[in-house]
């Protein structure tokens, strides 16, 4: 039986993986909580992996956070990623661990880059300087699992996720991230019987979006990969794999799918005075395909499941 290390196991991603991990059985399944071990203590993080036998690390642990936290916390997202990545990748190897998966951020592409995304964009052109820290950060955990493979023959892997959603997301009215805010504004409007809806911006751009149980499953299916498919499929220094479904939708498209899913029946407005964003943001995942896997849940489908997870565990959330 593998004895499987899963880094950030309550977050979103973390969870999921661990829930699919416990579903196939015949593994040992490892995690620690934040206040049983600090992943930014070098010393911590050496001992934990040399007093445990670890054969896999799914490194899904990570300091995340919105526009507002990237742009108010920029020194603080990039040092404890940073740190994170650096401590679990050296103690792995250090310990003898030899398959690792690194999760990533679609954010580590060039604020321009030419849609969809393909993997060779990366390093070609300026980031958004609003994550920038972070997708540094993220850049850095893709050359550390590349160069511990060049250098000491290990096999660390990365996978970088298009736009996340579904069970455990954060519903936090101001800090959430798009799909859980409107999940929660819309059902809040139904309950509140409130006649109108105003969504921000034009509803123009377009967006792909993955569910995390389709995340998890994919992160699961790279790391399973046996070493010559993986290196076949991949360059040296061009390692890391695109997650998503290749689909995208307007934004408009979005919210009425979340209005028809929470079964909001009021109308609904578009404030074009507030900001778009990028017009387009779709990852290129035709490595993904050719290596075998495509994602399993549509949008609706999806949406249904991450607001039923939201209305069983709403309580949760009426403080914030």
């Amino acid at each position: 039986m593998k004895n499987v290390f899963v880094a950030g196991h309550r977050g979103m991603v973390g969870s999921a993986i661990v829930r699919q991990l416990k579903a196939r059985g015949n593994t040992n399944i490892i995690t620690r909580t934040r206040s049983e071990l600090d992943l930014t203590s070098q010393s911590e993080v050496a001992s934990f992996f040399a007093s445990n036998e670890i054969d896999e690390v799914y490194l899904a642990a990570a300091k995340v956070g919105g526009i507002v936290a990237n742009n108010t916390y920029p020194a603080s997202f990039i040092y404890e990623n940073l740190m994170i990545e650096c401590n679990i990748i050296n103690s792995a190897f250090q310990a003898g661990v030899k398959r690792l998966l690194f999760l990533g951020s679609s954010c580590i592409y060039p604020k321009l880059a030419e849609q969809p995304m393909s993997e060779s964009a990366l390093l070609t052109g300026t980031l958004e300087p609003t994550n920038e820290p972070y997708a540094i950060a993220k850049i850095a955990g893709i050359k550390l699992c590349e160069s511990y493979n060049r250098q000491y023959g290990v096999d660390y892997r990365s996978v970088m996720p298009t736009n996340l959603y579904g069970p455990h997301d954060n519903f936090h009215p101001e800090n959430s991230h798009v799909i859980p805010a409107l999940l929660r504004r819309f059902h809040e409007a139904k309950v509140n019987g409130d006649s109108k809806v105003t969504a921000w911006g034009s509803g123009k751009p377009m967006r792909e979006f993955l569910h995390v149980d389709d995340m998890a499953a994919a992160s699961i299916f790279v790391m399973e990969l046996d070493a010559k498919t993986y290196e076949a499929n991949t360059q040296p220094m061009l390692s890391h794999i695109n997650v998503g479904t290749g689909v995208d939708c307007t934004i408009r498209e979005l919210v009425e799918t979340v209005a028809l899913v929470t079964g909001y029946q009021g109308d609904i407005e578009f404030d074009s005075t507030k900001p778009d964003g990028a017009p387009r943001k779709l990852m290129n995942v035709d490595r993904l395909a050719q290596l075998g896997w495509k994602y399993r849940l549509d949008l609706k489908e999806g949406l249904e499941d991450a607001y039923q997870w939201f209305l069983e565990n709403q309580d949760n959330f009426r403080q914030s």
